[in-house]
């Protein structure tokens, strides 16, 4: 057992490379930075220390190896380095975890394995978080590395809500199920909620809307997952940033026999260019609002688009529960863009859902109540820390009684 108290979280992506290292013992973030553009001619690290100026480095990093050595450069500058003896492990973000994989799990030769033969339903995510493992493992093989699931605060689900209605023989052949991701973030926002609201997890109901350029809903009751909008791969669900989100499955086929599309080039179209992108030209909910504001007819039709979609999973995930306590708003776009709050709840009141506009109109980085006293469900703007998240996983685990 590590006698260490500070955890180095990576998230690797396929051409980035993020981190953040946090010390268990209060909380604080004594470095983070974000490696970006790596295997271009123009890449660039990005290091903050804690207290001091964030420090940028621009050179060609041409591949994840290299990233990661700069990034130790980096932190042994400000005495942190990955030799440091307070280093209790590596956390590592991995997106999809199949059914194997529903907590926080030691890295092992067998595991990365397995990490591996789940890329046919992870090819854009899966790949790039084993290179970040297999860089730092070779950089600290004495270390423990731990690897933190997307798909894990989803395993949860009842079969029924994992199911699609296909071939059962065919659907199990191929891991063909309903997974859903952020569930890092979706696991720390239903308790953060409950925090907020001085109650026991246990005893509550709660919609997350993890609203950012990916978008995902979570139906939680008593801290369980019981049903998510995303499914085996990340397109299922909301209407996201480049991603179309729920779709009949027949324009697939339409678009190859009638419109001689590729699968390929229907998966790029449905994954990169379609959503918010797709309907306006606009991934940014900023630039959308604006322009939707000065007139402009597609970016008023995406954002309509996007809430009506949002504004339905939060009444069918009521249906799901039952009773809802709390809904809580978080990511990029639903902790800023109070607009979207606003809409996405707008004629809710004969379920108890309202938000008072004075308080949705304050910007704020820390969690709080938007709804008015007499609601009978809690709206809440909740900031997320998915890397603070795994951090915990991770401390947990190493720590733990053998």
């Amino acid at each position: 057992m590590s006698e260490g108290t500070r955890i180095l979280v990576l998230n690797a992506g396929s051409s980035s490379l993020k981190y953040q290292l946090i010390d268990m013992l209060d909380g604080s973030r004594p470095a983070s930075g974000l490696v970006e553009r790596i295997g271009e001619a123009n890449g660039r690290l990005l290091h903050t220390p804690r207290g001091g100026a964030a420090r940028e480095t621009l050179q060609v990093f041409p591949d994840h190896d290299a990233a990661l050595k700069a990034v130790a450069e980096e932190l042994a500058a400000d005495g942190l380095g990955l030799d440091s003896p307070e280093l209790a492990a590596i956390g590592h973000r991995v997106v999809h975890g199949g059914q194997r994989f529903t907590a926080p799990t030691v890295i092992t030769d067998e595991v990365l394995a397995e990490i591996r033969r789940l890329i046919p339903v992870a090819p854009l995510h899966n790949p790039a978080n084993i290179t970040g493992i297999e860089v730092a493992r070779a950089l600290r093989p004495d270390l423990p590395q731990v690897a933190v699931f997307d798909t894990a605060f989803h395993a949860s689900m009842p079969e029924h809500a994992a199911r699609y209605a296909i071939d059962k023989a065919l659907a199990d052949e191929h891991r063909v199920r309903r997974y859903g991701f952020h569930g890092t973030s979706h696991q720390y926002v239903a308790r953060a909620t409950a925090r907020l609201l001085g109650k026991d997890p246990v005893g509550l109901n709660v919609i997350v809307l993890h609203l950012g350029n990916g978008a995902s809903a979570s139906a939680v009751a008593g801290g369980v997952c019981v049903e998510t909008s995303m499914g085996l791969t990340p397109l299922e669900g909301l209407v996201m940033g480049t991603r179309s989100g729920d779709i009949d499955a027949g324009v697939v086929f339409h678009l190859h026999r009638v419109g001689g599309l590729s699968v390929d080039e229907i998966d790029d179209l449905l994954n990169r260019r379609s959503g918010l992108l797709g309907l306006c030209g606009d991934n940014d909910m900023r630039e959308i609002m604006r322009r939707a504001e000065a007139g402009d007819e597609d970016a008023a039709l995406a954002f309509r688009t996007y809430v009506h979609h949002l504004r339905k999973y939060i009444g069918a995930y009521y249906a799901v529960l039952g009773r809802v306590d709390a809904i809580a708003f978080t990511a990029g776009v639903g902790e800023n863009a109070a607009p979207v709050r606003e809409a996405a709840t707008a004629g809710l009141e004969e379920l108890g859902i309202a938000v008072d506009p004075e308080l949705n109109s304050i910007r704020s980085g820390e969690a709080r109540v938007i709804s008015p006293r007499y609601a009978r469900v809690t709206v809440a703007v909740v900031p997320t820390d998915e890397e603070l998240e795994i951090a915990q996983q991770c401390f947990a685990l190493v720590h733990q009684a053998v």
